[in-house]
């Protein structure tokens, strides 16, 4: 079965306004009934997801390993034991409005609450951003000036690409004058869903700074990475970027050895070196991609003999209130 005809966007603004917000248009493209998948739509967190991520959906299968990533199902309004609304403790780490301080000499800017797309395992799916006075810049600056050993500098969301060019170059200047910060990392998943968004603007607005740039993406299973996301991941490599993946532990999308073989040498293959496979934050409404420390570790085992060592993910948990991710052995 071919997909449905999918639109053509001359921009990637214009693309991330036309995503598809509606469960039936999903469907639609996908060929699939509600009635087969058993979805239900969250108001509180609606589906969102660009037509270049859903081009590369399998038509007619509802195991589709992005489809599940982003279909709101029924299961998510279980109310499960230990899934709770902030599982790794921002509300703690927020030192002013928009600013997290969890780790020693690095801090995490939320430069914005939106998203291309809108994952359901999403660990900030309840995050009031309504109160993170996320256009105020001046009391973070002032924040990073006040501290000293703080040399790396964390923008994320949201997703920081979806700012403009010339907020971005804002960000990147207004951080580049603080001499005690050499470096800036950006965690996005716009190179995975919304490929258009690598332009030869933004990476002009990106690289005009001393900073050390590092990228850190987001793919969870090789059939995201296809020839378009390639090409704008070889744009922001060739800009002098260094390029990182983390990746969610999912049941359903990519917890089988296979899956993540797959994965890691995709990676490999457009140049990204693996960061972390987490497992699953237990965020409220995501308790059915859980996938166990048991199963986890089995899986590094066969990944370990299956890969070379620089493709290799280090394994983690995050846990609230501990100074650093936690490593599963």
């Amino acid at each position: 079965m071919t997909l449905p005809a999918l639109p053509q966007f001359v921009t990637w603004q214009q693309a991330l306004r036309e995503a598809v917000r509606s469960l039936d248009e999903l469907l639609h493209y996908v060929q699939l009934t509600a009635e087969q998948l058993d979805c239900l739509p969250d108001p509180a967190f609606p589906l969102r997801v660009p037509h270049a991520y859903v081009a590369r959906m399998q038509v007619g299968n509802p195991h589709d390993p992005l489809l599940r990533q982003v279909l709101p199902l029924r299961q998510e309004q279980q109310v499960v034991a230990g899934f709770v609304s902030d599982p790794v403790g921002d509300g703690a780490a927020q030192k002013i409005p928009g600013l997290l301080h969890k780790y020693q000499g690095r801090v995490l800017l939320m430069s914005t609450g939106s998203c291309a797309i809108h994952c359901r395992y999403c660990f900030r799916r309840h995050y009031p951003y309504a109160q993170a006075q996320l256009h105020e810049c001046e009391d973070k600056i002032a924040y990073i000036q006040a501290h000293p050993e703080i040399w790396e500098v964390i923008l994320s969301g949201g997703d920081p690409l979806l700012l403009s060019d010339e907020r971005l170059r804002d960000w990147v200047q207004a951080l580049s004058a603080i001499q005690h910060v050499q470096s800036l990392r950006l965690h996005t998943r716009l190179p995975v869903v919304l490929p258009q968004r690598i332009t030869t603007e933004l990476l002009q607005a990106l690289s005009s700074t001393r900073l050390r740039l590092v990228l850190v993406i987001h793919a969870n299973h090789a059939q995201e990475i296809d020839a378009e996301v390639m090409q704008a991941v070889q744009a922001l490599r060739g800009a002098g970027m260094m390029l990182l993946n983390q990746a969610v532990l999912l049941r359903g999308v990519n917890d089988s050895a296979a899956a993540l073989v797959a994965l890691h040498r995709r990676l490999g293959q457009a140049g990204v070196l693996p960061y972390y496979l987490h497992l699953l934050d237990k965020v409220a409404g995501a308790a059915h991609f859980a996938v166990t420390h048991a199963e986890a570790q089995a899986l590094m085992r066969t990944l370990r003999e299956s890969l070379p060592g620089y493709l290799v993910p280090k394994l983690v948990r995050e846990v609230a209130g501990m100074p650093y991710k936690q490593p599963i052995d």
